[in-house]
């Protein structure tokens, strides 16, 4: 593609499918094609805002603090439905640090003072608008704040995980760890923290 090509974008139109716990929005736009035309195409739109997710690394233990929810679209794909990951949650207006602070607290009751942001990340770009914006922090597992568990309002019931690293990433291979941004962590941890 000749790097000066025009890739402009325009939006034509856009209609609210549906605006409960997410917006649905049907976006039609035409853009520019690489070999000098233009298309129109329209899509459908998941927007439910912007997260964050955190590993929380115990050195000395070399063991992390993973969480186990149900998921249900994970189960009507077939799946268990609970899923073990990285504490994570929607911004709701709040900065990134900030929100992930909030979040591995009511999730696993570990305070997060120090969380090193390592990238942003958008986990599914086809069809929906989140961006994950991904941290770690180091934590002594013997040392927790707050009982964890997850908001009983929120509908939450949250299973907090200590394992080893070591365990933990050989739980990608068995399947037993299939959340992406879960993966993703495990494989930063093994590269910052080694096997």
């Amino acid at each position: 593609m000749d790097a000066k090509a025009d890739r402009s974008i325009e939006v034509l139109g856009r209609e609210t499918l549906s605006k409960r716990f997410i917006t649905l929005e049907k976006v039609t736009i035409e853009h520019a094609t690489r070999s000098g035309g233009r298309i129109t195409v329209e899509r459908e739109i998941h927007d439910h805002g912007n997260a964050a997710t955190i590993l929380l690394y115990d050195p000395a233990r070399k063991s992390v603090a993973l969480v186990r929810q149900l998921r249900v679209p994970v189960y009507l794909n077939g799946g268990e439905g609970w899923m073990i990951e990285t504490p994570a949650g929607l911004l709701d207006g709040e900065h990134p640090a900030e929100a992930i602070a909030r979040e591995a607290m009511e999730e696993t009751g570990y305070r997060v003072e120090n969380a090193e942001h390592l990238f942003d990340a958008y986990m599914s770009p086809g069809t929906v608008t989140e961006r994950v914006s991904f941290f770690a922090a180091e934590i002594d597992l013997a040392k927790k704040a707050g009982k964890g568990g997850g908001l009983a309002s929120e509908g939450e019931d949250i299973e907090v995980l200590d394992l080893t690293l070591d365990a933990a990433f050989s739980m990608i291979a068995t399947g037993e760890i299939c959340d992406g941004k879960t993966i993703m962590m495990l494989q930063w941890a093994r590269m910052r923290y080694g096997p």
